[in-house]
């Protein structure tokens, strides 16, 4: 009767043992499949973030497009503005209104190249290439050049006549 209670144990051991068996083999295969889960998260948040830091760069473009835009807006506005209030506001006014209105635009055209020279997100290097700034430089210099040519034109320019 030991023997067979010893063998029912030796029995019920040997099921045990082949049951743990099985169960390291289920979480050896479970750690498996969790290593090459994280490591798909790990590059798929690494892509996130290279997509952020290309959003970035598209974005500061924008931002540079719209200072860009509104300095012409207001130059043409400032040189609009004696043609269009000559005769109808004192000289003088006319002047200033265009004047302030041009040294708004040489402004704008400063502003937009100081905002895209800043080096904005820091790693990762997005995938988009930056527009080179020294042709920002010379752009937006030229622009300023004409705005402080109009400015002398809307001073030292002949009034129109009506």
């Amino acid at each position: 009767m030991a023997d067979e209670a010893l063998s029912k144990s030796a029995g019920k051991l040997a099921q045990t043992a082949g049951a743990v068996k099985a169960s390291a083999e289920h979480i050896k295969s479970a750690t498996g499949a969790m290593e090459a889960s994280t490591g798909r998260i790990e590059d798929s948040a690494d892509r996130r973030t290279q997509l952020a830091a290309d959003r970035t760069r598209l974005a500061a473009e924008r931002t540079y497009a719209a200072w860009v835009r509104t300095g012409l807006a207001a130059l043409a506005s400032g040189v609009g503005a004696k043609a269009l209030l000559a005769g109808v506001v004192p000289g003088l006014l006319v002047s200033a209104m265009g004047g302030v209105l041009v040294l708004f635009s040489a402004f704008c055209f400063a502003a937009a190249v100081w905002r895209q020279a800043q080096p904005g997100a820091g790693p990762p290097e997005p995938d988009t290439a930056r527009l080179p700034p020294a042709l920002l430089v010379v752009v937006n210099g030229f622009l300023v050049l004409v705005a402080l040519a109009a400015l002398a034109g809307l001073w030292l320019g002949q009034p129109l006549a009506r």
